[in-house]
């Protein structure tokens, strides 16, 4: 068995200081030119883009500012939807109203016919159809009869 280690080809020995600092030496002219080349490229448009910087920042805030307009007025909590939900709080607000007094109206029959022996009366002759003695009831003898819903299909 050959327990050898085997020089790898893909390896690759790091160069050392000293040869580093003489390559950049060595290409330090040319990246230097590069870079000279691409900023006389790009000189035009940052000297328009330093001239142009006020009107492009109007610009910005403008924009900002119609966008934040639009959220505010159109948004989840814009002012549309704080309009709807007003008016929503309002009519609920009424619907409980209403409620309330059917409710104190009930306590109060209720409250009537537990102590007022008039309303005990009065119930009982309208629900249970008492009499006292001697009176008369008049009762319709044909109630009226709810109307059959029409047919869905035609007959032959």
């Amino acid at each position: 068995m050959d327990l050898r280690i085997k020089p790898d080809r893909k390896l690759r020995i790091l160069p050392t200081r000293d040869e580093s600092v003489r390559a950049i030496q060595m290409h330090a002219p040319r990246a230097g030119a590069l870079a000279e080349r691409s900023l006389e490229k790009v000189r035009p448009s940052l000297h328009w883009f330093y001239r142009a910087r006020r009107r492009l920042a109007t610009v910005a805030v403008a924009v900002l500012a119609g966008w934040i307009l639009l959220h505010v007025t159109f948004g989840a909590n814009g002012m549309v939807v704080y309009r709807q939900k007003r008016t929503e709080y309002h009519n609920l607000q009424k619907e409980i109203s209403t409620l309330q007094k059917e409710n104190d109206q009930y306590n109060q029959r209720i409250k009537a016919l537990q102590t007022d022996p008039g309303s005990i009366e009065k119930e009982a002759r309208e629900q249970l159809h008492y009499t006292r003695p001697g009176e008369v009831v008049y009762v319709d003898p044909n109630p009226p009869n709810p109307q059959a819903p029409a047919a869905a299909t035609a007959q032959k």
